[in-house]
């Protein structure tokens, strides 16, 4: 105690130094402390987003996220109604669960042909309802403005496509589509003197528009798939409304269906099926337990199925946290390399103009030891000291960022997501980057103690 009460007037003897030693140690923390905040929350909200699109866990056919995309066919799951039920009644997963609910994924073409345009399109067979209420999940209070899915309430043909889509397909002004410089043909007869002109799939379509003699809205679109015992099949759709999808690749390719309709599609009168079994649960700590029961449920199935998680579906999770680790890496270790020698200056500082004390107490007959415990101890009190005013700025910093009302858009994304610091119930970050700053400290004080210690008495007491 009497070592701590000497060490602490020693740095308040000259005040500037300690204070500028200590300026570098807290700006240094709150630098880490409120980028590992940050990217704290960028990993949740990408979460949140990822979770909210896929749900935690999917189930699907083996080998269909690597083959099966071409071919939905040949990896549906038949019999994903009593494999659903199975889940839902599950005693050990039944109160972990949020939603339970079939997808049905299907690539095709997509043709106006009243414009003679069509469009190779990737589309997604959903229960609108159940997505919807997927996009509420929000386990780390993002507060996320996603949408909702523009289908609910709507008729089987109903359809919402990408904005890319609704340019190519040129259902720009119906849709009310920015950023379209092409103007629609409106003319059937424009139409039918550029039909022999026309790719085979658009010309069949249009003559199959001819013979139905039906009158079709602005919006209405055909879309041609191959069924299940690969002949084509054809559905005559009516695009509700065009949305961008964030990605421009995706926004170019991707529309949502009913799932009965995208069943029709695939199957026709066969026993529909489905691509996947999303399941959301209600936290994501639930994980291993929901996926290790699930494993053995799934044994239990004739087709040989396999289970993914929402990191395996969208392998960019994964890399964005690799990234944020990396930059998080290398800022702590330049952080810690200007305090290693900022506070290693300030002690060798201190050393030389006390060389006579030192001289001093070692002639009445303080040990190597006490020297050097001295020193240390007054390392250890600007780790200490620096420790927790940086850590209570970086938390002031952080309320201020939070309640800034600060949004931003992640990558990927068309809506956005409040800006938010997550310093505050993140202990290991808090405790970890203190305690980092703290040995840094103590190590930086360690050398010019031991030079102190070292010190011949006689030479120390004619130091002038």
């Amino acid at each position: 105690m009497k070592t701590l009460s000497l060490a602490l007037r020693n740095l308040l003897r000259n005040r500037r130094r300690s204070l500028t030693t200590l300026l570098a140690m807290i700006i240094g923390l709150v630098t880490i402390l409120v980028f590992g905040g940050y990217s704290r929350n960028v990993i949740f909200a990408m979460q949140t987003g990822y979770v909210q699109l896929h749900g935690h866990l999917q189930i699907q056919h083996k080998d269909y996220f690597l083959y099966g995309s071409g071919n939905p066919a040949a990896y549906g799951i038949a019999d994903y109604q009593n494999m659903m039920d199975k889940v839902k009644k599950d005693p050990v997963l039944a109160p972990m669960l949020t939603m339970v609910t079939p997808k049905l994924q299907l690539g095709g073409i997509a043709g106006n042909f009243s414009a003679g345009v069509s469009k190779n399109v990737i589309a997604s067979g959903v229960l609108v309802d159940d997505q919807n209420k997927m996009r509420l999940w929000d386990d780390y209070g993002s507060a996320s403005y996603t949408p909702q899915i523009a289908l609910a309430g709507t008729a089987q043909d109903a359809v919402v496509i990408g904005t890319g889509v609704a340019r190519m397909l040129q259902l720009c002004g119906p849709l009310k589509v920015s950023n379209c410089s092409q103007t629609a043909t409106t003319s059937s007869t424009a139409a039918a003197s550029t039909n022999a002109a026309l790719p085979d799939d658009i010309a069949a379509l249009s003559k199959l528009e001819t013979n139905q003699e039906q009158h079709k809205g602005a919006t209405s679109i055909e879309m041609l798939a191959a069924n299940l015992h690969g002949a084509p099949n054809v559905a005559s759709l009516n695009v509700i409304k065009a949305e961008n999808w964030g990605l421009k690749e995706f926004d170019d390719s991707y529309m949502v269906m009913h799932l009965a309709q995208a069943q029709r599609l695939i199957f026709g009168a066969d026993a529909p099926q489905v691509t996947a079994i999303q399941i959301q649960l209600q936290h994501t700590a639930q994980m291993p337990l929901a996926k290790a029961r699930l494993a053995e449920l799934l044994k239990q199935s004739a087709a040989p199925m396999e289970l993914l998680g929402f990191a395996e579906l969208a392998p960019i999770y994964g890399q964005t946290i690799q990234f944020f680790d990396s930059v998080f890496g290398f800022i702590a270790t330049l952080i810690g390399v200007i305090v290693l020698f900022t506070v290693g200056n300030t002690m060798s500082m201190a050393v030389v103009e006390r060389t006579t004390e030192i001289g001093t107490l070692r002639a009445i007959g303080q040990r190597r030891g006490g020297i050097r415990r001295l020193f240390v101890c007054e390392g250890m009190l600007l780790g200490v000291i620096g420790a927790v005013l940086g850590v209570l700025a970086a938390l002031l910093i952080a309320y201020l960022i939070n309640h800034a009302g600060l949004t931003w858009t992640p990558p990927g994304y068309v809506y956005a997501y409040p800006l938010k610091v997550r310093i505050w119930g993140d202990l290991g970050l808090i405790f970890g980057s203190a305690s980092g700053l703290f040995l840094v400290a103590v190590i930086s004080a360690l050398w010019p103690a031991n030079r102190a210690a070292k010190m011949m008495i006689v030479d120390a007491l004619r130091h002038v």
